[in-house]
């Protein structure tokens, strides 16, 4: 993994995407976004946004959420066995207790935060905005970093829809279907739509008996509604989704701790021997029920939600064989159990906007078995805790949107919250067989926060505005749920709080737009854990004090209504300013997870019919990771830059292409981790190509 030469790669980028085609004019300044839960046009918006068109989806090969999040200034995601798939954005990372992103995904109104329920379907998309910076206000407790607003389509009287497929090498597979229409014209109207893909993977296991396809994967997801338009007023919306997913193994090997980071290499992970059984089954089954009632001056949207998540989680001890954890493994069976109802209140048709609402959650959480079993000096350990764990958040928001004049607008937002959580847990452990003392642990807490936001904007002329902002970030407190001993000090930590500050500019002109961003976040209570015992306990924490600061870019350049140039560059500083962890001090070092840069660079050549292509370039800079057996130490790993093609031919209503990802088989650490005698490594995709077609009708 070489050095990347950022200056290289630093260009404009995409805000938003508006596939033009010949022949065609930009109107690039009548997007709208409904970032603020109203629609509005982009411009107006007085915060950083970054908008992908269900156009766009297609031209990059767009079809999960990590793909959505490698096109954003200082977003990153990572996965690693056991540990679901951890989301960072400007210094925040995931909450390894409570199983939350900082970044929230919300699929017309339903969340995605937990780590092992973070990919839903992108089948059905009509655009997805990707509001950048804290949303507490309007979008809730675990939005601290940003949020990704994904909006599905709205079906029309006219039957239609796409049928898609695609093959690959390592055996890939993926046919998707979206189907939408009226059964009753104006009045009832019914969608299905779904997507099924299946992967051999890279990774080859040739332990006798083993499955062969070591980190095999397959993915199903499937959907349908009903909308029903009682009258021009009043429409309901009943949206049924079942989704099941089971990853195998990693996408990559296990370790020597001792060996330098930066001279692990993908290939030598393309071939391993491990003896137990290794993946991840979740299942997520979703009832949503929507109801608009619309006036002239206001509108009413009531959103009620239940969801059921499942994870079946085996993974082995150390994912090698001939060693003393020779059949032993590690597990995790949870199922998680969530109701919310939101209420509210937007204005229509007036000068001050404004929008106001109430919001309740409940979740309930059952944990168990989990656990682990590995040799200990010289005997078998094995520790297995069950809990069951409740949450209940309440709150209250609003924000209005009051114009200063022609050319100031001031936003005024705040919401108050409470949250309780509790939670009972029982930790049993053995050791050479013989039982050890019994760990119960019960604890609960309430936690009461005000989050508001200050911003305003400034409209220079008709294609310039600037805007500043304040606001607020919150994600809240929690327990362990592997409890070591029973005191509440050692296995509860307070909510992370973040202050973000933000200035920036957007023009849009008639052939290209720019995008840029200053932003300086402190932040307070960081959630971390500490690693014990060699890396075999965990015990959570707070850090006091941290900040990130730094620039993002993005923008779009039209060279004719033809080709595009796009790109968007975030360049980051973030930093611990107070945190000890078991007498290691972090004070000055950089935050875990968080690339020093993230970018990308596009070049597309696009018509409505006939040939098109597209090349995109992808870099990010070296990141720190915890080195928990070796004293909790932060070790920085090299970034890397990739590269993708993609020419199709589009004719009648087929759309017929090729494609290559990481065009020269770069490959670079996307996420470590060690414990006493092994450490875990993933890495970026190897190279990837195929062909596929996509039929509209």
């Amino acid at each position: 993994m070489k050095k990347v030469n950022l200056v290289k790669y630093i260009t404009c980028s995409l805000i938003v995407s508006s596939t033009l085609y010949a022949n065609q004019t930009a109107i690039l300044d009548e997007v709208t976004v409904n970032a603020n839960k109203v629609e509005e046009n982009i411009k107006n918006v007085p915060q950083s946004i970054t908008v992908i068109t269900n156009e766009e989806l297609h031209e990059k090969g767009i079809n999960r959420i990590s793909n959505v999040i490698k096109e954003v200034p200082n977003m990153n995601l990572t996965g690693n066995t056991g540990m679901g798939s951890n989301a960072s954005f400007r210094g925040l990372n995931s909450s390894t207790f409570t199983s939350t992103n900082p970044v929230v995904i919300y699929v017309d109104g339903v969340p995605y935060y937990d780590r092992f329920d973070y990919n839903p379907s992108l089948v059905n998309v009509e655009k997805v905005e990707v509001l950048r910076g804290p949303q507490g206000t309007l979008y809730g407790k675990d939005t601290i970093g940003a949020v990704i607003n994904i909006i599905t389509k709205s079906p029309e009287n006219e039957w239609s829809g796409t049928l898609g497929a695609e093959y690959g090498n390592y055996n890939y597979i993926n046919t998707m279907l979206n189907i939408s229409g009226a059964l009753i014209k104006d009045k009832l109207y019914a969608g299905i739509n779904g997507s099924f893909k299946s992967d051999d993977g890279w990774v080859k296991n040739h332990f006798a008996g083993m499955k062969k396809n070591a980190n095999e994967k397959k993915d199903r997801k499937t959907s349908g509604f009903f909308l029903y338009k009682a009258s021009d007023e009043l429409s309901a919306k009943l949206t049924l989704t079942d989704n099941y997913v089971k990853n195998y193994f990693m996408d990559g090997y296990s370790s020597n701790p001792s060996f330098d980071i930066n001279s692990l290499r993908r290939e030598d992970g393309e071939n391993v021997n491990f003896d137990i059984p290794a993946y991840e089954k979740t299942k997520v089954k979703s009832q949503v029920l929507s109801l608009s009632y619309e006036l002239d001056k206001f509108k009413i949207d009531s959103t009620t939600i239940h969801k059921k998540f499942n994870l079946d989680g085996q993974y082995d001890t150390d994912n090698q064989v001939n060693t003393v954890n020779d059949g032993l493994k590690q597990f995790n069976f949870t199922t998680n159990y969530t109701w919310s109802e939101e209420l509210k209140l937007s204005s229509k048709n007036q000068d001050i906007r404004w929008i106001t609402g109430i919001y309740f959650d409940k979740e309930k959480r059952d944990q168990g078995p989990y656990g682990a079993e590995e040799v200990s000096r010289g005997s078998i350990y094995r520790g297995d805790v069950h809990s069951r764990s409740h949450s209940k958040t309440q709150a209250i928001f609003g924000q209005t949107m009051i114009p200063l004049g022609e050319d100031f607008e001031l936003t005024l937002g705040g919401r108050y919250q409470r949250i309780e959580k509790d939670i009972s847990a029982l930790a049993k452990s053995s050791f050479g067989g013989v039982a050890l003392s019994d760990v119960p642990y019960s604890d609960k807490k309430t936690w009461n926060s005000f989050l508001p936001k200050v911003a305003i904007s400034y409209k220079v002329n008709d294609d310039l505005t600037t805007f500043t902002s304040i606001s607020k970030g919150y994600m809240p407190g929690g327990f362990n749920n592997y409890p070591s001993t029973s005191n509440s000090k050692d296995n509860t930590f307070e909510p992370e709080k973040s202050t973000n500050y933000e200035i920036g500019m957007k023009y849009v002109g008639e052939n290209y737009l720019i995008n840029a961003s200053i932003f300086r976040m402190n932040i307070e209570d960081i959630h971390v854990y500490k690693q014990l015992n060699g890396g075999s306990i965990f015990q959570t924490s707070n850090a006091k004090k941290a900040h990130s600061q730094g620039i993002e870019l993005d923008g779009k350049y039209y060279l004719t209504n033809n080709i595009e140039l796009s790109g968007s560059v975030g360049l980051i500083q973030a930093k611990y300013d107070d945190y000890v962890n078991t007498n290691k001090i972090y004070n000055g070092q950089r935050i875990a997870n968080t690339p020093r840069y993230t970018a990308n660079l596009g070049i597309a050549y696009i018509q409505e019919k006939g040939l098109y292509g597209r090349l995109d370039i992808y870099g990010r800079g070296s990141s720190n990771y915890v080195d928990g057996v070796n004293d909790n130490r932060l070790v920085e790993a090299d970034g890397g830059i990739t590269s993708n093609v993609k020419l199709g031919y589009k004719i009648a209503d087929w759309n017929i292409y090729a494609y290559m990802n990481n065009i020269t088989n770069e490959d670079h650490i996307t996420s470590y981790g060690s414990k006493t005698g092994t450490s875990w490594v993933t890495f970026n995709e190897p190279r990837r190509f195929g062909i596929g077609a996509i039929y509209k009708f």
